[in-house]
Formats: structure tokens, C-alpha cells, sequence
């Protein structure tokens, strides 16, 4: 909930009055000052309700009685009650505009929150046309600041309508951090779910939100033939725990996870970066992914992007701009047992990062257009969704806040954008409608804030003679640079893969197992190509014998494949 600073000073200002002298209040009736003494004291206590009556019965008996209506305010305040409290401190104002300066700073506050924008300005320059107090001064300009970019943005919103995702993702409960695979196919989610259902049916809201009554754990959910997103059910295999887990992201095919886990016996920290692959009997047990991505320091919402080799993360670690920032690391091997291990970490640098927080890193399938959260770049309050774009030289540009009604006043995380570029799912708890105090929704991206669009090559590898699938280890080329764009792993128990395909390149193809014939295939995105379909690809390795040869296809992507057979035309570009 939203605090400022100066409604502490008031509170420290009327604590002293209620231990000094009777004749320092405003009124010196002594029965009225006895009803304000208990209502400032059943505040204090907790008993909102009986405050507020008390408050109430108070300015019944002395309507101007100042120090009843502040208190009542900043009752409001803590309620987020924002209409109210800007009533009753528009009201103490008109009894007495000098009995407590700041009175002006926090009614401004209170007409930002309650979205009277014209009225917060006013208060705002009214409060510094008698302040003196240098800091006081800048924390009003930068609020007079603020409140123009928010009232400019609200009125001039996106014409975009926020979907929810449904009965079958969202409910009562919190949910957060979608990851959705590249074929729009999986959803995993983050839940805060109570540990005693009974005690949350029994308590509602009013049952604190911590680990002692509540525990995060993934949910996933599969879209039908529609794309409407079915009833979800936990993760299976070894994942969730008793413990939190949460800020999950997937790899391009949902065969790898990357999460958030905090307080465990091999955290080097705070809370970690663990990872988990899929199986055949599930998820596997987490990992902590080690140094230099973990530190002593607080890690926490990965991102491991499209290429499949860059890990974006947050970390309040020295040596960014500070508060938490943006870092990424790129993938240096994977170990025996099969988790992968990093290296060559970096600060995304000042235009991204700011002396506040960052938070929820996501980088489109194009590799090129970053979008983040952030309370340190000019927003509509909270937590805003940023988009960003990286140029050749591996520049990013200033962060584009991406505007009402994807942003509200409150905090919205955790976007991610499917691989078309036309869609985009986030969670917040900013919404009317909402089922929860989080949920899911989607929206179509307006033009100017979204990526370039990416394909998807999707099949299984098999053993060309047996027929037994087989784990293959993909790589993307760009035939034009020569660098390797992305790097992929298929399923190792069902030969399943799903690798990006970036628009607007020529890309080779080369499919790998150890004892076969690698498979080559080009790729010609650079004309016009249908986003709306994807390629199906089922690729047979041959053994590797002597006399075996290898064919190298071309795919061209005025053609959708399915099934490719030898009939299609071929060029023999080396790899």
C-alpha cells in the first residue's frame, strides 16, 4: 500500500499532542478529546471499525475539530480509501489551510490515488508555494511530475480489451508469472495457495499472506483446439515442495524450467535460481544453478530467453545502478547429470536499469525487444511494464512505458509475449473484474509495442531404422553472419523439439545425435511468411555406417511442411 513519508510526520506531530497538554488541541472540550483519545487508540490497536465510529463521534460534537479529521485521514490512507481520505483533508483544509502544511502534500496524494488528477496538481503546487523544506519540495515536483505523465497517458489510452484467462487459470487465489511455450500449447503459473483450505475458506483476506498460511507452487494448464486454456492442476514429479516456489520461466519448448526458491538448505542466499527438466515421470528434482548467477545476495525471476543460451535474472548484488537490477548470463556447458551452468555475466547498464527496482525481464523469441517491470522509470505508480528495443550494436533504447490500461496504479508483472509478437500475457491486480487479487490476462499488442514475429520448427527425432525417438541437439545458424542464433535440446524420453525461428533471416538447421548422421535443413524467412502457421518437421537419423551420407534440405517458407519427404528441393550449402 502507498505511504508517504509526511503522513508519518503527522502521525509523529499528533502522537506528541496526545502526551502534552490538553489545551495544545485544537478544541478543549474535555469529553470530545476523550472520544478522540479512544479513537486514536482503537486505531492503534487495530480496531479500524471502532476508530472510525469514535472518529466519527468525535466531529459530530466539534465539526472543526483539526487533529480528528488528520487522523481520520490517514485511516483512510491505510484502508486505500483514497475518495474518503481526500474528503475529510479537502474538509480540515477548509477549517484551517495552516495548521498542518503538509495536509496539502498528502490530499495531492490522495486525489493521484483516487485518479482526480487536476485536484492532485493543485494540491501539489499549493503545497509548494508554502513549503520551505528543500526535500519536501523535490518530493512534490517529482510528484507534479508524475501526475501529469499519468493523467497524459490515462487519457490517452490503447484501444485494447484485457482478457481474462479464465475459470480454468484464474480463481479466488493469487496467480502471477505466466510462461508460455512458443506453440501457445502450455501455461505455467505461480499460485499462492493456502496450506489450510478450510482456514482460507474460513478467513478469506483477512488471513495474513505469508509462508506460515501460504505456500507459492506451479499450476499448469494446456489450451484446447480453440486456444481456450483448460482447468489447470499442479506440476508433476518432483517441483513443488512444502517450501515457496515461484517467478518460473520456460524454455522455448517447456522442456526446461528455471525458477525462484527461497530459504532452502543449498541457497547461497536469500532466495536462488534453481532448475528443473522435464521427464518421463515429471518434473525433476530442483537445482541450484551456482555461481555467478546465485550470490549471497538476492536472486530471484529468471527469464531464459528463445536462444537458448542467455539467462536474464534480477539481483540486488552490488556493482548495477541499484535497488534490483537487470542482469543476464549466457549458458557454458551442461554438466553430466544434465543441468546447464553459466557464465560471462552482465549488468544490462542504466537505460535499463535505475536506482529503484526492475523486475520481471523478458526478451522476445526475436531477440531484440526486452520487456520488463519497473518503479524506477517514469509509470503510472507501482510496478509498470516497460518495452525496449536492442539495435545491431547490442544497444538498448529508453524504455517505453507501455501505457493504460496495460499499466494501472497498482503493480503489473511478469509479461510475456508469444512468439507471433501479436499477443501478450501479464498478471495484475489492477482490474475490476478480477477473480483475485492477481490473476491472468491477456491482450492483443498494439502495433507500436510489439516485436518482430517469430516461427517455430517443431517435430521429434527419431532412429531411422528402429524407429526409437531420440534427444537431438539442435543449432539455428544465420547463413548471412555465420553466428549461431539459437541453440536447443530435444526431449530425451519422447524425441520431441521445438526450436525458434526469428523472422526476416536465412537461417541452417542442423539436427545432432551422437552415433547418426547429423540432418541439415535452410530456412528462407526473409520474404513474406505466414506467422500463423508454424513448420512440422519429423526428422529420421541414419546411423553413422560406412557409405552413409547425409542429405541437406532446403526449407523455403513460402511452403509449410509437414512431414518432409525427399521429393522436396534441396540445396547443398555446407554448414
Amino acid at each position: 500500500m502507498r505511504k508517504s513519508l509526511l503522513l508519518y510526520g503527522l502521525l509523529l506531530l499528533l502522537t506528541a499532542n496526545f502526551t502534552s497538554a490538553q489545551s495544545i488541541y485544537s478544541v478543549d472540550n474535555k469529553r470530545t478529546v476523550k472520544l478522540y483519545e479512544e479513537g486514536r487508540n482503537a486505531y492503534a490497536s487495530g480496531n479500524i471499525k471502532e476508530a472510525e465510529e469514535l472518529l466519527f463521534k468525535t466531529l459530530d460534537r466539534e465539526p472543526e475539530f483539526v487533529e480528528a479529521m488528520l487522523l481520520l485521514g490517514d485511516l483512510y490512507h491505510s484502508q486505500e480509501s483514497w475518495s474518503k481520505e481526500l474528503e475529510i483533508l479537502t474538509r480540515s483544509l477548509e477549517v484551517d489551510s495552516t495548521f498542518f502544511i503538509p495536509t496539502y502534500y498528502n490530499a495531492g496524494m490522495a486525489a493521484y490515488n483516487a485518479g482526480e488528477f487536476d485536484i492532485a496538481l493543485q494540491y501539489f503546487n499549493n503545497y509548494l508555494q508554502l513549503s520551505d523544506n528543500e526535500n519536501a519540495i523535490k518530493r512534490a515536483r517529482a510528484m507534479i511530475e508524475r501526475v501529469s505523465f499519468v493523467k497524459k497517458t490515462v487519457e490517452n489510452p490503447y484501444d485494447i480489451e484485457l482478457v481474462s484467462a479464465g475459470e480454468g487459470v484464474n480463481s479466488e487465489l493469487h496467480e502471477y508469472w505466466p510462461s508460455v511455450t512458443a506453440d501457445e500449447q502450455t501455461m505455467v503459473i505461480t499460485v499462492l495457495r493456502p496450506r489450510d483450505p478450510q482456514l482460507f475458506k474460513e478467513k478469506g483476506d483477512d488471513l495474513p499472506r505469508n509462508s506460515v498460511f501460504f505456500q507459492e507452487d506451479f499450476y499448469m494448464s494446456h489450451a484446447d483446439s480453440a486456444g481456450q486454456w483448460q482447468n489447470r492442476h499442479l506440476l508433476m514429479g518432483h517441483l513443488n515442495t512444502d517450501s515457496n516456489e515461484g517467478a518460473q520461466t520456460l524454455s522455448a519448448d517447456g522442456n526446461w524450467m528455471f525458477f525462484t526458491g527461497c530459504g532452502r538448505n543449498d541457497s547461497k542466499g536469500s532466495c536462488d535460481i534453481y532448475f528443473s527438466a522435464k521427464t518421463d515421470y515429471g518434473w525433476s528434482a530442483p537445482v541450484n544453478i551456482g555461481t555467478p548467477v546465485n550470490t549471497p545476495f538476492w536472486e530471484s525471476q529468471p527469464h531464459f530467453s528463445a536462444d537458448g543460451r542467455t539467462l536474464f535474472f534480477i539481483s540486488s548484488r552490488g556493482g548495477g545502478e541499484g535497488g534490483k537490477d537487470i542482469w543476464k548470463a549466457t549458458l557454458a556447458g551442461i554438466n553430466d547429470e544434465g543441468v546447464p551452468y553459466f557464465g560471462d555475466l552482465e549488468n544490462l547498464g542504466s537505460l535499463i536499469n535505475t536506482s529503484g527496482d526492475e523486475n520481471s525481464p523478458f526478451l522476445h523469441h526475436d531477440g531484440k525487444t526486452l520487456y520488463f517491470s519497473s518503479n524506477g522509470h517514469m509509470g503510472m505508480g507501482g510496478m509498470d511494464l516497460f518495452m525496449s528495443r536492442k539495435d545491431s550494436p547490442g544497444n538498448w533504447s529508453e524504455p517505453i512505458n507501455m501505457g493504460f490500461p496495460i499499466n494501472s496504479g497498482r503493480d503489473e508483472i511478469g509479461l510475456v509475449v508469444t512468439a507471433r509478437g501479436d499477443k501478450a500475457y501479464f498478471s495484475t491486480d489492477g482490474q475490476q473484474n478480477s477473480m483475485g487479487a492477481k490473476d491472468i490476462y491477456s491482450f492483443v499488442l498494439p502495433e507500436e509495442l510489439r516485436p518482430e514475429p517469430a516461427l517455430y520448427v517443431k517435430g521429434k527425432v527419431f532412429d531411422a531404422e528402429t524407429g526409437m525417438v531420440l534427444a537431438a541437439d539442435f543449432d539455428l545458424k544465420s547463413l548471412e553472419s555465420g553466428e549461431t542464433i539459437i541453440t536447443s535440446r530435444g526431449s530425451s524420453f519422447t524425441g520431441e523439439f521445438l526450436v525458434s525461428l526469428p523472422s526476416g533471416g536465412d537461417y541452417a538447421f542442423k539436427a545432432d545425435h551422437p552415433g547418426y548422421l547429423f540432418y541439415s535443413g535452410n530456412f528462407n524467412l526473409s520474404g513474406n511468411h505466414p506467422v500463423d502457421r508454424p513448420y512440422y518437421l519429423d526428422i529420421g537419423l541414419k546411423p553413422i555406417e560406412s557409405g552413409a551420407t547425409v542429405r541437406l534440405e532446403n526449407v523455403s517458407s513460402k511452403r509449410i511442411l509437414t512431414n518432409l519427404t525427399p521429393a522436396l528441393r534441396s540445396s547443398f550449402r555446407k554448414w
